[in-house]
């Protein structure tokens, strides 16, 4: 089973749209109505719906790790700097990602 992504407000939009060319399941926070909760509710709503967010945002990385480090479960986080990885590498990452990994 391929891995399915959510993504946080902060990805620009044309990694969306050039992993859904390559047909990678991608929904964002902005489709899903939630671009707007708090970090904690987002990683909730992403393990809701079984798909691994995707962000840019920092701040959603400190709330990962708490919740590693209280052993509260969600369904994965994948982080990419908004100011050292292009938009292309993270298309082609992502897409590696999505089609040879596994959730769970």
């Amino acid at each position: 089973m391929s891995i399915a992504f959510y993504m946080d407000h902060h990805v620009p939009r044309p990694i969306t749209v050039a992993l859904r060319i390559r047909e990678v399941d991608v929904i964002t926070t902005l489709e899903d109505g939630t671009s707007e909760i708090d970090d904690p509710a987002l990683l909730d709503r992403a393990t809701e719906l079984g798909r691994v967010l995707f962000t840019q945002d920092d701040d959603l990385l400190a709330e990962a790790s708490r919740r590693q480090e209280a052993g509260i479960p969600f369904e994965g986080v994948i982080y990419a700097h908004q100011l050292y990885v292009s938009i292309g590498t993270c298309i082609n990452d992502l897409e590696i990602i999505a089609k040879t990994g596994k959730v769970g």
